[in-house]
């Protein structure tokens, strides 16, 4: 089973450019580590909620962006590896030193692949925009099933990925973290996914269509999670690598 770890980080605004260079070189580091993919995506259309959303998940100042990321990995024993091989490596220590943005607000995770509709997509294929997730489920087979549903309906509507990740290794931090940013309750997991498009105007068009399709109409028993608390934004594509 395919396996991602997933992040959240609130960047300076102004520091886009140095964000990004400092992303590339985390990703060479990760890909020469054992990943199979490292996709960043920068706050775009990101609300602020009621309970839960992105800025509150991150602490987020006026003067942040949040950044909403993954790293795939064809499997969990590889996504361990390459841990300890990024970990070990020379040039880690300067490049957490050097990032642009407060690592102690970072939020990071693992996840279990659960919902992939295009596992063979090419990884360096262009991506324009993400709508990325982060959800409090509680039942994974009715999750499971109601993320399969939403997926077709997103790729019938243009999306061309859909990806849904169970927590597997999900860390409760100091500060932030999954957990904390939607308000788990007992019995709860985070689910964390994301829903890929060529382009903004695809995705604007695409979700206006998801929004009015009867078939999104989910009654919220079924649905696996309680949608007061889930969080959602889109971002633009940063990088894909």
């Amino acid at each position: 089973m395919t396996y991602i770890d997933g992040f959240l980080l609130a960047v300076p605004t102004a520091r886009r450019a140095d964000y990004h260079d400092h992303a590339t070189t985390g990703a060479a580091l990760m890909r020469r580590a054992g990943a199979t993919r490292q996709v960043e995506g920068w706050g775009d259309d990101v609300p602020h909620g009621t309970l839960t959303d992105f800025h509150r998940a991150v602490a987020a100042t006026d003067d942040e962006t949040v950044v909403f990321s993954w790293i795939e990995y064809a499997d969990k024993a590889a996504r361990n590896a390459a841990a300890q091989r990024v970990m070990a490596a020379p040039e880690m220590e300067d490049l957490a030193a050097s990032m642009p943005g407060d690592g102690k607000r970072m939020i990071y995770g693992g996840f279990e692949v659960i919902v992939d509709t295009n596992p063979d997509r090419d990884p360096a294929a262009s991506i324009g925009y993400v709508d990325g997730f982060v959800v409090p489920a509680r039942d994974r087979a009715r999750y499971t099933e109601a993320a399969h549903r939403a997926a077709t309906v997103f790729c019938d509507h243009g999306a061309v990925r859909v990806v849904e990740g169970w927590g597997d290794d999900v860390p409760l931090g100091t500060l932030t973290s999954f957990p904390q940013a939607v308000m788990l309750e007992d019995g709860e997991n985070v689910a964390f996914s994301w829903v890929e498009w060529r382009s903004k105007a695809e995705r604007d068009a695409g979700m206006a269509a998801v929004m009015a399709d009867p078939r999104m109409q989910t009654p919220p028993g079924e649905m696996g999670f309680d949608g007061k608390r889930l969080i959602y934004g889109g971002f633009e594509s940063l990088l894909n690598s």
